[in-house]
């Protein structure tokens, strides 16, 4: 799978986060998700984690590569 990359976030003085892709407003986050997302964006790697975060870790193929041989582990 290929790493997500393009995305920033910014922590604004009234506790909101947003998070951009290429320049772009991806997403605002107020409260306590951008609590958290602000814990989970530390611990782990940021680029995915914003990825997720905005919902743009999904493009499509999934679905096609469930049914894949290579990806059956056995059953038939």
């Amino acid at each position: 799978m290929p790493q997500p990359h393009g995305f920033s976030y910014e922590q604004r003085a009234d506790g909101s986060v947003v998070i951009t892709h290429h320049g772009r407003t991806a997403s605002t986050l107020r409260g306590g998700r951008a609590e958290k997302f602000l814990a989970e964006v530390v611990s782990g790697d940021a680029q995915l984690v914003m990825a997720r975060w905005t919902g743009a870790y999904k493009f499509g193929n999934e679905r096609m590569a469930r049914s894949h041989p290579r990806n059956q582990g056995g059953r038939r």
